[in-house]
């Protein structure tokens, strides 16, 4: 009898464990869009594949804007945030530049931007023109990449902004966590201002 309970015990143990095991574990999702509606707490977003999206946004999650880039912005020691792409011919090129935080990580991952796209942040060694367009010379601490930026590529940059800023019509950018029944809650918000979109 002790024996049987020992096993009962045994089995209801394994079976909590792997039912703890098999919850899922949150995961972090950019969402980009056009608002349509926002309460003051949760955002309604029409995103870039047309599905409607309500993100809840907590009073703890700051709020920014978007301001103007441009290469003349760029110089020697800046931090960027480049996300680009390879051409078959091997040239990497830029489908997006960002100046970051001195402080952010640099490295290379994976980016959703677009399919196959890698996010660069690193350190701006040098600008050399081209005539395919400025070519930036990119250290990420573990290497340096050379990245082709033709002319036109998007650029902006991230401005301390407010949640008055976040109004039907604006285009956001919202970093996501998504929780229990695939609920989206913002840990990040930058949205567009005075036409300037967040190009990330």
């Amino acid at each position: 009898m002790k024996t049987a309970l020992k096993l009962l015990l045994g089995a209801v143990s394994a079976v909590v464990a792997m039912s703890a095991q098999a919850q899922p574990v949150p995961q972090n999702i950019n969402i980009r869009g056009v608002v349509t509606a926002f309460d003051g707490k949760v955002l309604a977003v029409k995103s870039r594949d047309g599905g409607d999206v309500s993100i809840a946004l907590p009073d703890s999650v700051p709020v920014n804007a978007t301001k103007a880039f441009t290469m003349a912005d760029i110089k020697p020691g800046m931090v960027l945030g480049v996300t680009t792409m390879k051409r078959a011919d091997g040239t990497v090129f830029a489908i997006d530049v960002r100046p970051i935080p001195p402080a952010a990580r640099r490295g290379l991952s994976p980016f959703d931007l677009q399919p196959g796209s890698t996010m660069t942040n690193a350190v701006m060694e040098a600008a050399v023109e081209s005539s395919a367009g400025q070519e930036l010379l990119l250290n990420y601490d573990a290497g340096v990449v050379k990245v082709l930026v033709p002319a036109g590529t998007p650029m902006s940059q991230s401005v301390p902004g407010s949640r008055a800023d976040i109004k039907p019509g604006e285009t956001v950018f919202v970093a996501t966590r998504v929780e229990d029944g695939n609920k989206f809650t913002a840990v990040r918000v930058q949205v567009s201002k005075d036409g300037v979109i967040p190009t990330q």
